[in-house]
């Protein structure tokens, strides 16, 4: 074909052609998972008798349960929201790639079941996440919706039951297949939202908040600690970017102690982004701070950062996978002037200081414990 798109085709075929690229991709990591497949089935009945508009999915991982519906299910103008940027990109080139693109629409969490009668959502990990979705889902749709969360059974709990029925009067289970569940939730009860949230911490002399999908919640985990410590050692002028920064506690920490620095927030996750940019107001700090969503900081410059920190990911799902590291190392490589340092905080046992040096330059041990090693890289 000259366009050298794919013609959409119908069942296994249209999953066939779904990638999960620009995520990891390895042997043991897909793009159509039972779980998908099984909330399509579940959902088939609802989806039929559902207009143009009516249907919306949450954190449909690479496209699956979108393009699906709309490919198996005949569901048109399906509105989408995904906490992540790679699932979003992943969603628009595998549309591409069956010839579906145009069949959605993406849009925020809080307005992307607005009046749905079908909502079809991966579950997240945690249970503030699926809080948060149960929320605006119940504020927003139609009195008739039927809410379908799907997760493997070994990830599923009763407390997620009792979540669900916070928002929603009616809450079941269906049979597992394939070792996937799907509850399924109706008549709404709207109340107001639980989010974000917000926890002082006076040890740090700041506030954090955090929406349902953030991690670490309003806490502050072990890692960011670690680097915390280490922040009298740091530049203090210039340019410095808090890579992939969850609540933005970093950020807030740098540009509360260093009037003179510049700095920019950036991560991938939408409840992250917003959970940093409400960590900032509530600090007094928005004006000092540039938050910003994108993938691996590729909305900066090359050269622009004179400090970049970072405590990043290992896992995918359940997956311990170096790559996720090795995209922001390189990442921070290619913003950072000359000179420039990469501080970074990581699990011990993984080891990183040889790809560290590869990839962004000299690098020094700055801390170490048994569980967490600091590390500060010198952009070659």
């Amino acid at each position: 074909m000259a366009s050298g798109r794919v013609v959409a085709m119908p069942g296994p075929e249209l999953f066939d052609l779904l990638r999960r690229y620009p995520d990891v991709e390895a042997p043991d990591l897909v793009a159509v998972d039972a779980t998908d497949r099984l909330l399509l089935d579940e959902a088939a009945a609802a989806l039929a008798l559902a207009g143009p508009g009516e249907v919306a999915v949450v954190d449909d991982s690479y496209g699956a349960l979108t393009l699906g519906a709309v490919e198996l299910h005949g569901a048109r103008d399906v509105r989408v929201s995904q906490d992540l940027l790679v699932g979003e990109l992943a969603l628009a080139a595998n549309a591409e790639r069956a010839g579906l693109s145009g069949t959605y629409r993406s849009l925020p969490l809080v307005e992307v079941a607005a009046g749905a009668r079908v909502v079809l959502v991966q579950a997240p990990k945690g249970l503030d996440a699926l809080r948060e979705i149960a929320e605006s889902v119940a504020a927003v749709a139609a009195p008739d919706v039927t809410l379908l969360v799907g997760g493997r059974v070994k990830h599923m709990t009763h407390a997620m039951n009792d979540v669900l029925r916070d928002s929603f009067a009616d809450v079941s289970a269906t049979l597992a297949r394939q070792k996937s569940r799907v509850l399924v939730a109706r008549r709404p009860q709207p109340k107001p939202s639980s989010f974000p949230r917000q926890q002082w911490h006076a040890e740090l002399g700041l506030t954090v908040c955090a929406h349902g999908a953030a991690f670490a919640g309003t806490k502050v985990d072990i890692g960011t600690r670690a680097l915390l410590a280490a922040l009298d050692r740091m530049p203090t002028t210039g340019t410095a970017l808090d890579l992939g920064c969850g609540t933005g506690v970093l950020a807030a920490a740098l540009a509360g102690s260093r009037p003179d620095l510049q700095v920019v927030a950036s991560d991938q996750s939408a409840a992250a982004v917003a959970s940093a940019r409400a960590t900032a107001e509530v600090n007094g700090l928005a004006d000092r701070i540039r938050v910003v969503r994108d993938d691996a900081a590729a909305s900066l410059a090359d050269g622009s950062a004179d400090l970049v920190v970072l405590n990043p990911p290992f896992h995918v799902g359940a997956a311990v996978v170096t790559t996720v590291a090795d995209r922001l190392f390189a990442a921070a490589a290619r913003v950072l002037r000359p000179g420039g340092e990469l501080w970074t905080v990581y699990n011990s046992a993984l080891r990183y200081r040889p790809v560290l040096a590869r990839l962004v330059g000299p690098t020094r041990l700055a801390a170490q414990t048994p569980k967490f090693t600091v590390t500060a890289s010198t952009r070659s």
